[in-house]
């Protein structure tokens, strides 16, 4: 017997679920289904940063649409996912870096942030325990950050309660289009709706790929450590400007450090292998920083499985080889924070056929008439220190 419903998402995922919540809010049938547990890949395994400050211009009007959602949803869901407006500070400890920070700034400030810049004096006196030979930062108030072992299960179940249904340990096994409607294969039996999205993250190529959109995806995640618990003492989230390392310490005192360049993900797809040698690089960086962190005692390494792009944007948006079909996937290592955004304007597209966020430069035509190099692009991946747009 064929399950039917309006719109089916693959993909359990945050994006999956802020989809889910928005369709679900006007009423709209929807079904998600994840092949394994509701966030236990990337959504769970991220820094968990809510930055504003330091994206790529074309993706402000999403950020900023999406981090509204983000500071309201506590409420909106009556569960608490630790969302904590700690601000971020942006780090430079050279002239390049210096040119680059106030290149940020100018941009963020076009897009009606407040962004603080501050100065070597400046920057002893309100965080002490940075290093002497820091340059300069940059502050903006309105950054976050928030859980997210626990934001992915608490957007899905305010999506159930609005009437969505969620099916985990449920892997689509074949998708296909009749002419009318898609009719997807499952361990759990058939499925059919008139709408698809594919929210898949890093399986999200091969997707697309069925439906003769091949995209030259690599699975990757960044490796990150938990150190020890301190004292509290850094309140904001903190990053260099050149990529080398972002930190956030929680209440409970223990450090959260993410460290560049990412990794590429196992053969299998389904797990990152953090090299000793990154950890060790993430935190000879941190303790370049932050001295007082320096012997650290790091108690645990974990990453994730993300797809990455080589322009450093996600595909979002319709299909353009199938009606009905839309794509959400290879956020490149900021989806946590656009979540919220992607599932809003989904959820526009998918019942009225139309949204005021701009997504065109996510559009997956752009990779039309380019021939996927997967192996290219794995040589050059670890070798570069990428700077995430947004974590």
């Amino acid at each position: 017997m064929t399950q039917e419903t309006e719109t089916i998402i693959i993909g359990g995922g945050l994006i999956g679920a802020f989809t889910a919540y928005f369709l679900a809010r006007e009423g709209h049938p929807v079904t998600v289904l994840e092949k394994g547990f509701v966030g236990a890949q990337s959504s769970g395994a991220n820094f968990g940063n809510l930055r504003l400050q330091g994206r790529d211009p074309r993706q402000y009007p999403l950020s900023l649409r999406a981090q509204a959602i983000w500071e309201a949803f506590e409420t909106i869901a009556g569960e608490s996912f630790e969302y904590d407006r700690t601000g971020h500070l942006y780090i430079a400890r050279n002239e390049k870096e210096l040119a680059k920070l106030e290149h940020h700034a100018e941009i963020a400030r076009q897009h009606g942030l407040d962004i603080e810049m501050l100065a070597t004096a400046a920057l002893t006196q309100r965080f002490p325990y940075l290093a002497s030979d820091t340059l300069a930062a940059t502050f903006c108030a309105r950054d976050a950050t928030a859980n997210p072992r626990l934001a992915t299960p608490i957007v899905m179940r305010a999506a159930q309660r609005l009437g969505a249904r969620i099916i985990e340990c449920c892997e689509v096994l074949s998708t296909a289009h009749t002419g009318s409607h898609f009719e997807l294969e499952t361990p759990q039996g058939r499925f059919a709706s008139s709408s698809l999205v594919n929210a898949a993250g890093a399986w999200g190529g091969a997707i697309a790929a069925h439906f003769g959109e091949p995209v030259p995806l690599l699975s990757a995640g960044p490796p990150q450590f938990v150190t020890e618990p301190f004292p509290h003492m850094i309140r904001p989230s903190m990053q260099m400007v050149n990529g080398s390392v972002i930190f956030r310490q929680i209440p409970r005192g223990n450090v959260i450090v993410a460290g560049y360049p990412r990794t590429a993900s196992e053969a299998d797809g389904n797990r990152t292998f953090v090299p000793p040698g990154k950890t060790l690089a993430g935190m000879e960086a941190l303790g370049a920083i932050v001295p007082l962190l320096r012997d650290a005692h790091v108690i645990r390494v974990w990453s994730g499985v993300e797809g990455y792009l080589p322009d450093m944007r996600p595909v979002i948006g319709p299909s353009r080889t199938q009606d009905g079909l839309f794509h959400a996937f290879a956020c490149c290592g900021h989806g946590f924070q656009i979540a919220p955004g992607i599932g809003a304007v989904l959820g526009e597209l998918i019942r009225t056929g139309q949204t005021n966020t701009p997504i065109d430069a996510y559009d997956i035509a752009r990779f039309r008439n380019q021939v996927p190099d997967s192996e290219k692009f794995i040589q050059e991946f670890d070798n570069r220190a990428i700077i995430p747009a947004a974590r």
